[in-house]
């Protein structure tokens, strides 16, 4: 008999990334309440510290977005860092090595985050439509369910 079903009510493999305007929104929001939380708590210019927050914000960023929107993400975090978490307050500067390790820091750690998901959900979408899971290569080569040393 045939059955008729429709391919969106099926498992998706690997789920959707989220939009990239939302993403960038999200990043927006993000950098300002760190920026302002590590002025205040911590005190003010502490570019290290804050380095690290928007590292881990765009890593985390990124666990959710496609890869396009990675630059933009680092781009959005740094106007933040360069701003607000470095003397004179408000005022964006550009001084070369600094600034360019900086992006770099940032854009890695939003493309690093993207890298991951994207890592994570390959193996589980193998995992979901492997029969036996992701074992099942493992058990064919030594025929008892391990790997099989020399």
């Amino acid at each position: 008999m045939i059955q008729w079903a429709s391919l969106s009510n099926g498992a998706r493999p690997v789920p959707q990334p989220v939009a990239t305007p939302l993403v960038w929104a999200t990043a927006f929001t993000g950098a300002m309440v760190l920026v302002a939380l590590i002025n205040s708590l911590v005190g003010p210019y502490r570019p290290g510290l804050a380095l690290m927050a928007l590292s881990l914000l765009a890593a985390l960023l990124g666990l959710c977005a496609r890869f396009t929107a990675a630059p933009g993400t680092a781009v959005l975090c740094w106007l933040f860092l360069n701003g607000f978490a470095i003397p004179p307050a408000g005022t964006l500067t550009w001084a070369g090595h600094r600034d360019t390790f900086w992006l770099g820091c940032l854009c890695a750690a939003a493309l690093v985050g993207t890298a991951l998901a994207r890592v994570i959900h390959a193996r589980a979408a193998y995992r979901r439509i492997t029969p036996g899971g992701a074992t099942t290569v493992a058990t064919v080569r030594s025929g008892r369910g391990g790997w099989r040393s020399g």
